[in-house]
């Protein structure tokens, strides 16, 4: 993946902060805490999960299939519309 130092960095951070949201899913797992509260954890990892793929595609697209050199402004406005199906797909 060829990614900027920037964007790699808010990358990263939004993995960490996932990483501490299983964190709080295992000690909650642990801790024999409601039900209830533990869906709502998964859920805040399923859609840190999701909007970190959808970030991950939509600088795939625009880095590696709609480069100037493969269809200029035609592809560009298709890999838009590809990523705008990627972020209501993955919400």
């Amino acid at each position: 993946m060829t990614i900027g130092t920037k964007e790699q960095q808010k990358l990263v951070a939004r993995i960490r902060r996932i990483r501490g949201q299983v964190d709080a899913i295992e000690r909650s797992l642990v801790e024999k805490t409601d039900c209830a509260d533990i869906l709502m954890l998964l859920a805040n990892v399923r859609g840190g999960v999701n909007s970190l793929m959808a970030e991950v595609l939509e600088d795939h697209i625009r880095l590696h299939i709609a480069t100037p050199e493969k269809g200029g402004q035609q592809m560009a406005e298709l890999a838009e519309d590809l990523i705008d199906l990627v972020r209501a797909y993955l919400k």
